[in-house]
């Protein structure tokens, strides 16, 4: 590696590490250095906020400058590959790590057993189970194979995108991404233009064709398990197709433009392969095995067990259980050979998970600034959020860089309160459905359909990422993504959707 770069990424690592511990040192000083001791004083004053565990409200007491190692990792994530790409291929692991430990050491120094409780339960609750869907659809999903003769042609893509975008909704959008884009990876290989067409399949296919559904995306199973009817999302309906129909749209003449740019050898059609067909078929019941666990941990109540002081549901165990099994059988009972014609590796997987580990330690203090609504550090914009069109920008912006779930759960929340205060759940959903239904609508929109605007917006986004970079594919930098897809394709038809439905 050059000189220059490693200048670049020591000054870079230094001057992120050097803020995070004056931001701890500004905590100690602030709140005192014993735990027991900061939360004694708080709980003497009236306006204190008691957190959940009755100690103190982490939320309302840690600054905004807490979620500097988040930041930190977002443009390690944005920044190394393009100044460094060697070094963070190579290094990437170490990275999400160093920023894990930048947070985790100062937090657990100021607020003691309750950091840890936090980290504990964001880990137990959040990334353990998040880490065994997603394994378990990408390894159930690589096991199928479409095999045959594709043509890259605009047609077969947007027909592609279209069938992606439709099973979304009920296989959900990691389960639909990994069953479609080594197919329209591999009729597009000779292709030279195609980065556009993994962007607008992680546009429709992982995020946007999950919103009819529970089963689609993370924020709408929340909002079931929340008391939210399960097919109650299909009357989003309106909004999901018009944002698909734009893109499905935009992006034909888009590929038109990019296929009469191609060379003779670009547009020539593989033959190699024959007939279309389906290759490990069998996996589609382990497919419908991971969606059963899914909608049984929503469905069945079945007590709770404490697991390094976090409580878990034992429905959840159970699920998280069947998702193994369901990724262990397909493993032994798919053909090492299908897997292969696949292009099949655990590197994407292995990516998202090093990534992720080090983003859901991080992200802590914003999820728990943002909880703590008004009494918070971001109070200001908790509370300009009054309109249905505030709850679908504000939402779905910080759904595009936060766990888009909690972000969800945060504003539905809020517009319970702001809406019906002192109405327990369920019940206070169904008046909002009775009374004030646009709430709720722009809630969940918002969430599901700007998790597409980053590649941390949503799960899947990056597993596509990375198994097209592995497929040979130059994806854009996470700010090209960004400033030259996302931003340019996306929010003029937000803007659309903003002023048609709310």
């Amino acid at each position: 590696m050059a000189l220059r770069q490693r200048g670049i990424i020591g000054v870079f690592l230094v001057v992120m590490t050097g803020l995070s511990m004056v931001s701890a040192v500004g905590a100690q000083q602030e709140h005192g250095s014993d735990p027991g001791v900061v939360a004694e004083a708080v709980t003497g004053h009236a306006h204190e906020v008691v957190g959940g565990h009755g100690g103190l409200d982490l939320g309302a007491v840690l600054p905004l400058w807490s979620i500097i190692p988040f930041v930190g990792i977002l443009l390690s994530i944005a920044v190394f590959p393009l100044v460094a790409p060697h070094f963070w291929h190579k290094h990437f692991p170490k990275i999400s790590a160093l920023w894990a430990v930048v947070f985790a050491v100062p937090f657990l120094w100021t607020y003691g057993h309750q950091a840890m409780h936090e980290i504990m339960h964001i880990y137990v609750i959040d990334y353990i189970p998040f880490i065994i869907l997603l394994w378990a659809l990408f390894t159930v999903a690589g096991g199928i194979r479409i095999k045959g003769s594709l043509a890259g042609t605009p047609m077969v893509n947007t027909l592609l995108l279209l069938i992606g975008t439709v099973i979304a909704s009920w296989v959900g959008t990691t389960g639909a991404a990994m069953l479609l884009i080594r197919p329209i990876l591999r009729a597009n290989a000779r292709r030279a233009h195609k980065v556009h067409t993994v962007v607008f399949f992680i546009f429709l296919v992982a995020n946007i064709g999950g919103s009819l559904t529970p089963l689609g995306d993370p924020p709408l199973f929340l909002g079931f398990l929340h008391g939210v009817p399960f097919f109650w999302t299909l009357s989003l309906i309106g909004p999901m197709s018009l944002v698909s129909g734009i893109l499905l749209v935009t992006y034909f003449f888009l590929d038109i433009m990019y296929w009469r740019r191609e060379t003779e050898a670009g547009r020539q059609i593989d033959q190699s392969e024959g007939r279309l067909g389906i290759e490990g078929l069998h996996n589609l019941l382990f497919l419908g095995g991971i969606l059963g666990g899914v909608i049984l941990s929503g469905t069945w109540q079945a007590g709770e067990v404490t697991i390094f002081g976090v409580h878990q549901h034992i429905q959840n165990l159970v699920r998280d259980g069947l998702l193994i099994i369901m990724g262990l059988l397909s493993m032994w009972t798919t053909k090492k050979q299908i897997r292969e014609a696949n292009g099949f590796s655990w590197f994407p997987i292995l990516e998202v998970a090093y990534l992720f580990a080090g983003i859901f330690m991080t992200i802590i203090p914003a999820l728990a600034i943002l909880k703590a609504g008004e009494h918070g550090a971001l109070a200001g914009l908790v509370r300009a959020v009054t309109e249905p069109w505030h709850f679908f920008w504000v939402a779905g912006a910080l759904s595009s860089f936060l766990d888009n779930a909690p972000t969800y759960l945060t504003f539905l929340t809020t517009a319970e309160g702001m809406l019906f205060p002192g109405i327990p759940e369920p019940e206070v959903i169904h008046r909002i459905i009775a009374e004030h239904e646009i709430f709720l609508t722009a809630i969940s929109t918002g969430a599901v359909f700007m998790g597409a605007m980053t590649y941390i917006g949503n799960a899947p986004n990056f597993m596509v990422k990375s198994i097209a970079e592995e497929s040979g594919v130059e994806m854009p930098s996470f700010f090209g993504y960004l400033f030259r897809w996302s931003m340019l394709f996306l929010i003029p038809v937000f803007v659309l959707v903003s002023f048609l439905f709310y």
